[in-house]
């Protein structure tokens, strides 16, 4: 029975990542955290059966623990019970479905407890790559990619570790907006962003992919998990998500991954690694497919992903305001304070006035990430 802990089990990868430990039933939840959704976590510990539960809101974990009295079940809170939820001794992987840099402690923690990492978590390896590369050599501990993209990499490069890699080719859809020009974007609303043609994820990670930041912050996180510069890591507009992504090697040969377009698939292959188990659902069938067409993606009209290149090229820092700046952005965009044209804006500002620090510890990282909000805030 595989023992597993799940940092933000009421959102889109969490609640996917219980489907397929309701599917499998050998594999035990031992631990799970959310951030308020207090009704669907309740939910869950009366299914899964956990000895701990977080919730981040102080006041709505005093809530869960009056809902839950009549159960064997311990509730913590803040960024303690996150800790608490990351190291609990009996699980053997941390699942880091948590949105935002609100992951890095927790991932550090149970890397140092001798955790296997499930990782959804991009912002950790974007902002902190550099710590947690070199802690999970250290550790002896696995980093396993559960977003698409990363998965597909990863299972790409099964059985070529003495080969090398020339780059990297990321897919990306293209998104809702593929084609358009920024004119033609000035006044997308909320509802028109959160329209992904082939995805069905979670409202921030659905803009970030409309405005292609996300692509942005996935090369910076291949740049990380696979040891490669960003100039290794090229982005393909591939808008039928079929090939999930692809390794190109020194030979010029080019391995790829594909299948339909779901999250499960990535998840449990992260859970089980390195079995393959049978995972119900559609089948890709090639001949109603027809074709699968490549494009270069559009640097000029969607910034956010020369952004990122710039961001993680330069390194220190900066990827981490690149990201704050986004989740800020983003908010305000969700929360209909900003226009969709203003969330790149917002990114290029605070990094046009960051002073980078080189190697940053966890402390300056999160340091950066207060000033870009300070920042934002002060100016929209």
């Amino acid at each position: 029975m595989k023992k597993i802990a799940i940092l933000g089990s009421t959102g889109s990868i969490g609640t996917q990542t219980l489907d397929v430990v309701r599917t499998n039933k050998d594999i035990e939840v031992t631990a799970l955290a959310a951030g308020s959704n207090i009704t669907l976590l309740e939910e869950q510990i009366r299914e899964f059966g956990p000895k701990l539960a977080a919730v981040w809101d102080e006041k709505k974990a005093a809530e869960l623990k009056g809902r839950v009295r009549d159960l064997d079940v311990k509730i913590v809170s803040g960024m303690e019970g996150l800790l608490e939820i990351s190291t609990e001794p009996s699980s053997e992987i941390l699942v880091t479905a948590i949105v935002g840099m609100i992951g890095i402690r927790p991932t550090i923690a149970a890397m140092e407890a001798g955790k296997d990492i499930a990782l959804a978590n991009k912002e950790t390896l974007v902002t902190a790559g550099h710590i947690i590369m070199p802690l999970a050599q250290e550790k002896n501990v696995k980093i396993l990619p559960v977003d698409s993209e990363h998965s597909a990499i990863f299972q790409s490069l099964n059985g070529e570790k003495m080969n090398r890699i020339h780059k990297i080719l990321l897919t990306a859809s293209g998104g809702p907006f593929r084609g358009r020009t920024r004119e033609e974007m000035k006044e997308i609303q909320v509802e028109d962003a959160l329209k992904h043609p082939n995805w069905t994820m979670g409202r921030k990670i659905t803009i970030d992919s409309s405005t292609m930041v996300n692509k942005g912050l996935e090369v910076m996180e291949a740049r990380w998990l696979f040891g490669v510069t960003m100039d290794q890591v090229q982005v393909v507009v591939q808008p039928q998500s079929v090939i999930h992504s692809m390794v190109e090697f020194d030979d010029g040969a080019v391995i790829a991954q594909l299948g339909t377009p779901d999250m499960k698939l990535p998840i449990q292959y992260a859970l089980y690694y390195p079995e393959r188990k049978f995972l119900p659902g559609a089948r890709l069938d090639f001949a109603k497919l027809g074709q699968i067409t490549f494009e270069a993606p559009d640097f000029d009209n969607f910034h956010g992903l020369s952004l990122a290149y710039r961001a993680g090229k330069r390194g220190g820092t900066l990827p981490t305001v690149f990201n704050a700046a986004n989740e800020l952005a983003v908010r305000k965009f969700l929360d209909r304070k900003a226009g969709y044209l203003a969330i790149t804006d917002m990114i290029e500002a605070a990094m046009e006035q960051h002073h980078v620090v080189e190697n940053p510890s966890v402390d300056e990282i999160l340091s950066a990430e207060q000033e870009t909000y300070d920042f934002i805030e002060s100016r929209w």
